[in-house]
């Protein structure tokens, strides 16, 4: 049975249990396995003192993250206490049960969402979108943005035969357009005795990988999940004339600017390519940028970093990152309240970020000295102002894996055209939004 949260508890947490281990329980919180849940187990150290409570962690690389802990939480299972979800889980882990809802909690606690940066409150803790219902804090901002190999940029010679070849200056492009014409210019071209390419996408098939990236284009040229006044009406919307565009544009983007072999390529892949000198520029997830700043061969100034570029539709980028709930199956709800009264805190949220996780808190992303601190902090700024997410339904998971299989027969196995692709996206989502009850 599902453990309530009472008043009674959060009255307890208020009070100050953190502040003795006399009730000390040992939590288990489960995330995915990449660098930001390293900086957390150290950030948590402080949290294991104050309280007394023993942190335990349960990482799950990230191919394999979504199978694991959705199989988990649709089985009632008590191993997590906290779940670092996705932000498209929010929808089912509110529906399902699966999440309990924090309002009473944030009230009693004097935790406020407008502390927050907003698309990251919508993104990771709302369900339904738009509401003030609220299933997780908001643990760690993260959207798709660039970086791109700076000290290439700057050659004379390079900038030279750029600005004869384009008409305007080699540097972080503005538009999707410009975009692709610096992916051509590098493409095979020699830098210091190695071939490198243009630029290194989003291209995965088996999980997110594709719908990650090409959402970066499609969403710049008018791509729409649905009609903003009719909830689930997909015609005209997800398969517009400007969405085939994009996905057109994404397409040739993939064809003329990246390395071979690179159809299946996710957050890994592109690191990789990008720290080994292949690319000139990688999409990728924030979360990559303080590794690359403290890489030997791309790190100390020989990068910069750049938002997701504009299209003929507006400037938007793809929305990651993820909020931190109470699983409602654990037996110790009391003290994982507790871990997350104590990770709100402003001076937790600020050490959040110097340890290398990025903060969705107001206080920290807009204190003064915060777009200084990092060269990659700017950006993070710009494009957390430009986010859209995929769906969040419960029935997300459906929903993804079409889009994946219609976005890569198209972009890289050449399958049909993109009207084709998007049109049967349109079948697919319908017949799942039917069978949900919702059309």
């Amino acid at each position: 049975m599902r453990k309530q949260f009472t008043t009674t508890a959060v009255s307890a947490i208020i009070a100050g249990t953190m502040s003795s281990a006399a009730f000390a329980e040992d939590l288990t919180l489960c995330w995915a396995a990449w660098d930001p849940a390293n900086s957390l187990i150290e950030l948590s150290k402080d949290f294991e003192k104050a309280s007394g409570h023993e942190m335990n962690f349960e990482f799950v690389p990230w191919p394999n993250f979504a199978d694991r802990m959705l199989n988990e939480l649709n089985s009632g299972g008590k191993l997590c206490d906290l779940m670092i979800g996705d932000s498209q889980w929010i929808g089912g882990g509110a529906e399902n049960g699966h999440y309990i809802k924090l309002n009473d909690f944030f009230d009693a606690s004097g935790i406020t969402m407008d502390d927050f940066i907003p698309a990251t409150v919508t993104g990771y803790s709302e369900w339904p979108k738009g509401t003030p219902n609220y299933y997780a804090l908001p643990a760690f901002g993260d959207v798709v943005g660039w970086s791109y190999r700076k000290d290439w940029f700057e050659r004379p010679e390079l900038q030279a035969e750029f600005m004869e070849k384009n008409g305007y200056k080699l540097d972080a492009p503005a538009t999707l357009e410009q975009l692709k014409d610096i992916a051509e210019f590098f493409q095979g071209r020699d830098i210091d005795g190695t071939t490198v390419y243009g630029a290194a996408l989003y291209t995965e098939r088996g999980s997110e990988g594709i719908t990650m990236g090409a959402t970066n284009a499609l969403y710049n040229y008018g791509f729409q999940y649905e009609n903003p006044e009719s909830p689930y009406e997909l015609e005209g919307f997800v398969n517009s004339a400007g969405a085939v565009e994009g996905l057109e544009f994404y397409k040739e983007l993939y064809d003329v600017g990246t390395p071979p072999g690179a159809s299946n390529w996710y957050m890994g892949e592109n690191i990789d390519a990008y720290r080994s000198g292949q690319v000139a520029m990688s999409m990728g997830f924030a979360f990559v940028w303080p590794g690359v700043e403290a890489d030997p061969n791309v790190g100390g100034g020989r990068s910069g970093y750049f938002p997701n570029p504009a299209g003929p539709a507006g400037q938007f980028a793809q929305l990651g990152g993820q909020g931190i709930s109470v699983v409602a199956y654990s037996d110790r709800q009391d003290a994982a309240l507790e871990y997350i009264q104590w990770f709100a805190q402003p001076e937790v949220q600020a050490k959040w970020w110097e340890l290398g996780g990025y903060s969705a808190l107001k206080a920290v992303v807009e204190d003064p000295g915060f777009a200084d601190s990092q060269p990659y902090a700017q950006t993070f700024l710009d494009s957390m102002a430009i986010v859209k997410d995929f769906w969040a339904e419960p029935a997300y998971a459906e929903l993804l894996l079409a889009m994946q299989a219609r976005l890569h027969n198209y972009v890289i196995a050449g399958e049909g055209s993109a009207q084709e692709a998007l049109d049967g996206l349109v079948k697919d989502w319908t017949e799942t939004f039917e069978d949900e009850g919702k059309l």
